[in-house]
């Protein structure tokens, strides 16, 4: 499961024209922590995970309007 957040994080990323560091800031993480996420170095934990889902959401629900 948290593979696939990561396969959406970083299209998110990129639609939404953010850096590593503004994505890290969006979530509350360091720049260092996203970057091993996206690079399948280590795996969100759970309260990232919570997070990130959120973040995909809300980007869900604005563009479906």
């Amino acid at each position: 499961m948290p593979q696939d957040l990561i396969d959406q994080l970083n299209p998110y990323r990129l639609e939404h024209r953010l850096s590593q560091p503004q994505l890290a800031k969006k979530l509350g993480v360091t720049f260092e922590t996203v970057n091993r996420w996206l690079n399948r170095h280590m795996k969100p934990s759970q309260i990232h995970e919570y997070h990130i889902k959120r973040l995909l959401k809300h980007s869900t629900n604005r563009h479906s309007v």
